[in-house]
């Protein structure tokens, strides 16, 4: 008998052959994500859609169409939490088609990053004047406590 194989590391490689592979934790989240399926740097197709899940290799999204596998995707995604309680971000992931089930496209991540979303000047203007950390912006700059000006 070996003994670095044990029955119970046996009977942990026999549920991965025929169940869950996934090593990475899946969190159930419903965004908001724009796509655009791409082969040779042009995009092929475009279109809008929801997450399903997400993890830090992959994510399944549910779009109106199906989509061949093995083509490279770009997603962008509105992130549910602001920079500095501020400005809207994005999650952009460049990824791979693995599989299509329906409306269900599994991606694979290949590269993402976190990106600042454009806002409308007016925009930005409201939300300097919203006060943080118990002090209100100030354009010609705060003085600091105990220090007279």
């Amino acid at each position: 008998m070996n003994p670095i194989r044990t029955g119970q590391s046996e009977k942990n490689e026999a549920e991965k052959i025929g169940g869950e592979r996934r090593t990475d934790r899946r969190y159930d989240i419903n965004l908001n994500v724009r796509w655009k399926l791409i082969r040779r740097r042009r995009v092929l197709e475009s279109g809008t859609g929801k997450t399903v899940d997400v993890s830090s290799g992959g994510l399944l999204i549910e779009i109106d169409r199906e989509l061949p596998s093995g083509l490279n995707i770009e997603l962008s995604i509105a992130w549910p939490v602001l920079l500095h309680d501020v400005a809207p971000l994005q999650l952009v992931v460049a990824g791979r088609v693995v599989r299509t089930t329906g409306q269900r496209v599994g991606v694979r991540m290949i590269q993402h990053e976190f990106r600042t979303v454009s806002m409308p000047a007016e925009r930005r203007a409201e939300l300097q004047m919203i006060p943080r950390n118990g002090m209100a912006a100030n354009a010609g700059g705060a003085s600091s406590p105990g220090k007279s000006n």
